[in-house]
C-alpha cells in the first residue's frame, strides 16, 4: 500500500500555496499523476546535494496541470507527459515557444510506453491489443479528456489499428470505439485508474505507462500481477519545462534550471531507470537493459505527422477522440 499512501495532491491546497512568498531557494514541480514516487526520490536526491533548496510537488492529469497553471498555479517548472499541455503553456505565453531547445533530447530526459497489466496467470489471455476489444475483456485506463497517460493509449490503439488495417479509417475507428465501450469506468488519472484496478479488482487488464506496471508488479509481486508487452506501441516522451514567466517573477530561473539539469545526470537517470522509465543516458541504460523487454515503437511523428496535428485533428473539441469518446 506504500506507494499510494503517498496522497493525492489537492490542487486547491496548491494554490494556496503558490500565493505564499517564495524565494530563490524553493521550487513548484508540477508533474504527472503516477509520478509521485519517481519524484520524491529525485527530490531527496537533489536536496542531498543542494541544502536548504525547497521542492514542493503537485500530481495531476497534465492537462489539468497545464489549465490550473494557466489560471494561476504558480509552478516554477513541469515534468510533464506529453508536448501537447506545454504547448498549451506557451499558447498562454506563460513558456517560450523554443522551450524544446533549454535541454537535450527535445526536453525529454526519459521515456516510456503504454503497457499491459493483467491479474496472475493471466486468465482472459491477454497478449496484443486486438485482445483488447474481445466481449469478454474489461479494460481499465483514464480519461483522456484529463489524462495524458490515457492519450498515449488512445494514440497506441489508434497506431496499432492503423497498420492492422491497413490504413482503413473506418475499422481503425470501429476498433478504437470497441475498446472505449470495453471500460466500465473512467477515472481522472492514472492513479486512480491504477487503484481501480489494483484495489477495487474492476477489469481484467490495466493500460497504462510501462513505469506504473513495472511499480504495481514490483510491490504486489508476480503472485498478483503479471505486465504484458504489446507487440507494438507508442513512444511517451515526458517533456520538461521552465515556466518562464513563474521562475522570472519567483526568482527561481537559475534553480529551475538545476534541478531539470539534474533528470539527465547519471544519478538522475539512474532514480528514473530504478522506477521503470528508459534512460536516455547509455550507460544507465545499458545497466538496466534486462529489464527492459524489446518492443517495436512508433512515434507521433511517424504516425499522426506531429503533435500539432494530433492536436488539430484528435484532441479539438468535435475532433476524433471527441467522436470516438462521445459514442461509448
Amino acid at each position: 500500500m506504500k506507494r499510494f499512501l503517498l496522497g493525492v495532491a489537492i490542487l486547491a491546497g496548491l494554490f494556496l500555496a503558490s500565493s505564499q512568498a517564495w524565494s530563490a531557494d524553493k521550487l513548484l514541480n508540477a508533474s504527472y499523476d503516477v509520478g509521485r514516487e519517481l519524484f520524491a526520490q529525485v527530490n531527496k536526491a537533489f536536496v542531498a546535494e543542494h541544502p536548504g533548496v525547497t521542492i514542493d510537488q503537485s500530481h495531476a492529469g497534465t492537462s489539468a496541470q497545464a489549465r490550473a497553471i494557466a489560471e494561476g498555479l504558480g509552478a516554477d517548472v513541469v515534468t510533464f507527459n506529453q508536448v501537447i499541455d506545454i504547448d498549451f503553456l506557451v499558447s498562454k505565453g506563460l513558456i517560450s515557444a523554443d522551450w524544446q531547445k533549454d535541454f537535450p533530447d527535445n526536453a525529454s530526459p526519459f521515456y516510456s510506453l503504454p503497457s499491459f497489466l493483467v491479474r496472475a496467470g493471466n486468465p482472459k489471455n491477454i497478449k496484443d491489443w486486438n485482445d483488447l476489444v474481445r466481449d469478454d475483456v474489461e479494460v481499465i485506463f483514464p480519461n483522456p479528456k484529463t489524462s495524458g497517460n490515457a492519450r498515449y493509449t488512445y494514440l497506441a490503439a489508434t497506431a496499432y489499428a492503423k497498420e492492422a488495417f491497413k490504413g482503413d479509417d473506418t475499422k481503425v475507428k470501429e476498433f478504437v470505439t470497441k475498446l472505449f465501450n470495453n471500460v466500465p469506468i473512467f477515472d481522472s488519472g492514472g492513479r486512480a485508474a491504477t487503484t481501480t484496478f489494483v484495489q477495487r479488482e474492476i477489469g481484467d487488464v490495466l493500460i497504462t505507462f510501462e513505469s506504473e506496471t513495472r511499480g504495481v508488479r514490483r510491490e504486489y509481486g508476480d503472485d498478483k500481477f503479471e505486465q504484458v508487452t504489446p507487440s507494438v506501441s507508442l513512444l511517451a516522451e515526458f517533456p520538461v519545462a521552465i515556466v518562464d514567466t513563474v521562475a522570472d517573477e519567483h526568482g527561481t530561473r537559475d534553480l529551475a534550471k538545476t534541478y531539470l539539469d539534474f533528470l539527465y545526470t547519471p544519478q538522475g537517470q539512474d532514480i528514473a531507470a530504478r522506477n521503470g522509465l528508459r534512460a536516455r543516458d547509455a550507460s544507465v541504460a545499458a545497466k538496466y537493459k534486462a529489464e527492459f523487454p524489446d518492443i517495436r515503437l512508433l512515434t507521433v511523428e511517424d504516425v499522426f505527422g506531429g503533435w500539432a496535428k494530433v492536436q488539430a485533428e484528435h484532441f479539438a473539441a468535435g475532433g476524433l477522440l471527441d467522436q470516438t469518446y462521445g459514442s461509448r
